[in-house]
């Protein structure tokens, strides 16, 4: 394959990284930003040695803070060393908001979807419905987290499926931008002694999260389905997400893992079951597939801004 602009044919003006440097300098635009506000946030108490968050003012400092910061520096980069314009890494000015939200609307079904087809399994056992509407101060707290997952997880597509998918497919070729940021991103994600399917099933999501930003043409709906996702499932039935608790009263049942971690991802939550992983890979394929045949049809330019998909 050849070299392919994403998004938007804009010309990048300044200095765009070798394809090959690409994901190295998005290792270092998480690390380096990482690293300073653990050290801010571990001396006010907000974060443990392991950078894990205690409590809740841990968990919004993570969401709001680390993740601004990241934001922040990513779009100075874009903007001051490589010149290009923010339609060009998939904030592409076409109906934003209403894919944003039509994001959000698909990542709620979706991750109850996949919590119900892993609970229909046996993989979960069921306890009090809505318990976080008998707490005020909880469902305040669950409607600030939505926004805290919403930087978090809009900064991730900025970063994965905008900037870096876009910088190497540009470099390089598109089949390599899918591979190397997906690759970047397991990385990224990556726990020591971390079982190998974990791994997989993260490599997996974001290989379903490319496919959508191509298949759409922009980032603005897998911005809103990724905060959805992480939303959900982390407040709406007391489990994990990304292996994080936020110990908040289910907003709506509570559940508890039964049987093997395959099943139901253990610790994880429900994105290490393989059902997650086989969902994932399911709708990667089916998107895949469209957007291919969505390039036939338009001749198979070196130029990629589709608008059609579900986002």
């Amino acid at each position: 394959m050849k070299p392919t602009v994403l998004y938007s044919p804009e010309p990048a003006r300044g200095w765009l990284p070798w394809g090959a440097l690409a994901p190295v300098l998005c290792l270092f635009l998480v690390a380096l930003p990482a690293i300073a506000a653990w050290k801010v946030e571990n001396f006010f108490g907000l974060v443990d040695v392991k950078g894990v968050p205690t409590g809740f003012a841990g968990f919004c400092s993570l969401l709001f803070f680390d993740f601004g910061v990241t934001g922040a520096i990513l779009l100075a980069w874009v903007r001051w060393v490589e010149k290009r314009t923010l339609p060009t890494i998939g904030l592409v000015a076409d109906r934003g908001l209403r894919r944003f939200v039509r994001g959000l609307g698909v990542g709620l079904a979706t991750s109850g979807l996949v919590v119900a087809l892993i609970g229909l399994a046996g993989g979960y056992a069921t306890g009090e419905l809505f318990p976080a509407l008998r707490s005020p101060t909880a469902v305040l707290k669950i409607a600030v987290l939505l926004a805290g997952f919403a930087v978090q997880s809009s900064v991730e597509e900025i970063l994965f499926r905008g900037w870096l998918l876009s910088a190497v497919a540009r470099k390089l070729n598109l089949t390599l931008g899918v591979f190397l940021t997906s690759l970047v991103f397991m990385m990224l994600h990556y726990s020591p002694h971390q079982a190998w399917d974990l791994m997989l099933g993260t490599f997996v999501f974001s290989l379903f999260a490319c496919a959508w930003a191509l298949e759409s043409g922009s980032i603005w709906g897998v911005m809103g389905w990724h905060a959805a996702w992480n939303w959900l499932i982390g407040v709406g039935f007391e489990l994990p997400i990304t292996g994080l608790n936020l110990d908040l009263p289910a907003l709506l049942v509570q559940l508890t893992p039964v049987g093997g971690r395959s099943m139901n991802g253990g610790v994880q939550g429900p994105e290490g079951s393989f059902l997650c992983t086989l969902f994932f890979a399911s709708a990667s394929a089916f998107l895949f597939l469209r957007n291919r045949q969505r390039r036939q049809r338009r001749g198979g330019t070196g130029i990629l801004v589709g608008t059609a998909g579900p986002g």
